[in-house]
């Protein structure tokens, strides 16, 4: 009973406290597509993901409800922190959910012309939205509705103290008349208390620069939209403390909180969502993350990633020195990655697999039209037939009284060549031994793409190899050349795609420099370079998110440069968001299910070549 009418008064409570709309809120992953390309469209980086904001206390003013609901004291701020655009996420400010959807949209557009610096926050959004209106002059109702509507809800400036009125002033003129205010009123009584938020502007964000190094850890998308819908928590990496044994508890009683905020969670073992564990950290401003190798566990763990020495593939030399794009240092690093060229120890001759032979022998029927022949060309000046058509058509011109033409009455034989060279590029990380149905998994499937690939092209007589990858950190990109342009498709080539095996994780740039070397080397004067990935590029060693994507970026660009024509397929679901940056919007294609790609593969050569 006592619990029920707890339950009763607190939803009472809070709901008189808001002081927002929900019934009119607006949510993120409803608008997120579109605030994406708004994002882009008015100049925004693109490399850039549009993710959910954190949760900040804003040492604002409450009011009394609030206080008594303990409700109010946070709010997710819109922002940039280097690598991701930070949205609210949902947005309920306003009472029509129009004003709410324009809102988004209005701070898209605004994160669009924010320049990093260390200026005051009032000067630094003041300048964007004048840089911004002044672009965007359509721009300028929907932002006069918005401070309009804002302006109606903050604090009265004649309640507030002097100092403080003196900023509620100041934010209220920097809102009507961006550009008008050059300085920032301090706060000068004690104890005087941060301005009410401002949703029509970005906050400074940590990781905008210097921010503190990521976590080993590659988040899922379902862990990414959990996180969002709930609502993101503030973090950041430091060192574990030096003393944890401690059996003794020696601290002072006012310490208490300080030493119960420091909770153990072993993330790299441990990867089961903890309900206690989350419901602790809704009531923490701050989480402090630690990485603790200490645990004999965790060695024997990370020892067992890397198998033994007579069960490892063979290395063939002492490894290849190769660059990688730093995109925060904006430099290319030379000699940062080592690629090594490994061959299976367990290579024996296969002839085609008894199930494939009926795609294969289909493939070879449709592809043998692309294969060079002979064909006949009209109305030529020289032949070795004459033109029946264009006698005929000389006879008539003559009776009409037209001039006697003389050219191009004959037939002429041409040989039609195929000058082309094809490096098909998979993906072996450790992602492909995830199942892609409920026969076969994902790096059963890029064998079965290989081979049927191998055998529609020996119709054609295109130039081609075959090769796969995958990395452990800079120093160890593994490369294996499974059918190289020089050697023949035969039984010792199938035997080496059938020997493939799930590696380790996606260095996509160093492979692709590499490829490239390779296709430079041919004679040929188109190359094409098919690249088949099931996720995005990720390493251990910070090679995740914006760095492994705008590596890859880099080396495509330079893949262009020397002539080679980059060609992305994919089964990831989530590549929408990062491809496009990546290859260009006609550089890529999605498949809905892995099971496409075996038959969609040799389909999609033949179309890329075309011309």
């Amino acid at each position: 009973m006592e619990e029920w009418v707890g339950g009763l008064w607190h939803k009472f409570i809070s709901g008189a406290a808001a002081k927002d709309y929900p019934g009119a809120a607006v949510h993120l992953p409803e608008m997120e597509k579109t605030l994406g390309m708004v994002f882009r469209a008015f100049g925004g980086d693109a490399g850039l993901r549009v993710l959910g904001a954190t949760a900040e206390r804003h040492g604002a003013r409450r009011s009394l409800l609030q206080r008594v609901a303990g409700s109010g004291e946070k709010m997710q701020a819109a922002g940039l922190d280097g690598v991701s655009l930070r949205l609210p996420a949902h947005i309920a400010v306003f009472p029509e959910s129009g004003l709410n959807r324009d809102l988004y949209v209005w701070l898209a557009a605004l994160a669009a012309h924010d320049v990093p610096s260390d200026e005051a926050w009032i000067i630094r959004n003041q300048r964007a939205t004048v840089v911004t209106l002044a672009r965007y002059p359509g721009l300028l109702p929907r932002y006069q509705k918005l401070f309009a509507a804002l302006l109606a809800q903050r604090p009265d400036v004649r309640s507030l103290p002097a100092d403080e009125s003196a900023q509620e002033a100041a934010v209220r003129q920097a809102l009507q008349v961006p550009g008008s205010v050059s300085s920032w009123p301090a706060l000068t009584r004690r104890g005087a208390r941060e301005i009410a938020p401002v949703p029509l502007w970005l906050y400074p964000l940590a990781g905008a620069a210097g921010a503190p190094r990521r976590l080993q850890h590659q988040e899922s998308a379902a862990d990414v939209e959990a996180e969002d819908a709930e609502g993101r928590q503030k973090a950041r990496q430091t060192e574990m403390p030096a003393e944890k044994d401690g059996i003794l508890l020696l601290f002072r009683a006012e310490s208490i909180f300080s030493w119960a905020e420091y909770v153990k969670v072993n993330r790299s073992q441990d990867d089961e969502p903890d309900g206690k564990a989350a419901k602790a950290a809704e009531s923490m401003d701050q989480l402090d993350v630690a990485q603790d190798g200490e645990r004999v566990a965790s060695r024997v763990r990370f020892d067992l990633d890397l198998p033994a020495a007579a069960e490892d593939d063979l290395p063939l030399g002492p490894g290849i020195p190769l660059p990688e794009w730093d995109f925060r240092k904006q430099l290319l690093q030379p000699d940062y990655c080592r690629l090594q060229a490994m061959e299976s120890r367990h290579v024996e001759p296969i002839p085609l697999p008894e199930r494939l032979r009926p795609h294969a022998r289909r493939l070879r029927n449709q592809f043998a039209a692309l294969a060079p022949t002979r064909r006949w060309l009209k109305a030529q000046p020289e032949g070795i037939e004459p033109d029946i058509d264009a006698w005929v058509r000389l006879q008539a011109d003559r009776q009409a009284g037209h001039p006697d033409a003389a050219a191009g009455l004959y037939l002429a034989q041409v040989q039609q060549e195929r000058d082309l060279a094809c490096l098909v590029l998979a993906d072996l990380s450790l992602s492909t031994d995830a199942w892609a149905s409920n026969e076969q998994k994902v790096i059963d499937v890029i064998r079965d793409s290989l081979m049927l690939f191998a055998e529609a092209l020996g119709a054609t007589g295109d130039r081609f190899a075959l090769c796969g990858f995958s990395s452990l950190k800079r120093g160890h990109v593994r490369f294996h050349e499974l059918k190289a342009f020089e050697r023949p498709w035969d039984d010792l080539a199938r035997g080496r795609v059938q020997a493939i095996k799930p590696g380790y994780y996606t260095r996509l740039g160093a492979a692709i420099r590499h490829s490239c070397t390779l296709l430079g080397r041919q004679p040929n004067r188109q190359r094409l370079l098919l690249i088949l990935s099931d996720g995005k590029p990720h390493d251990l060693d910070l090679y995740e998110g914006r760095y492994g994507i705008e590596d890859t970026r880099a080396s495509i660009a330079a893949a262009r440069e020397q002539g080679i024509r980059p060609f992305c397929v994919t089964i990831d679901k989530e590549a929408a968001s990062y491809l496009p940056h990546v290859f260009g919007a006609h550089g890529f294609t999605v498949l809905r299910r892995p099971e496409e790609l075996a038959t969609r593969l040799p389909l999609l050569y033949a179309q890329l070549t075309r011309d």
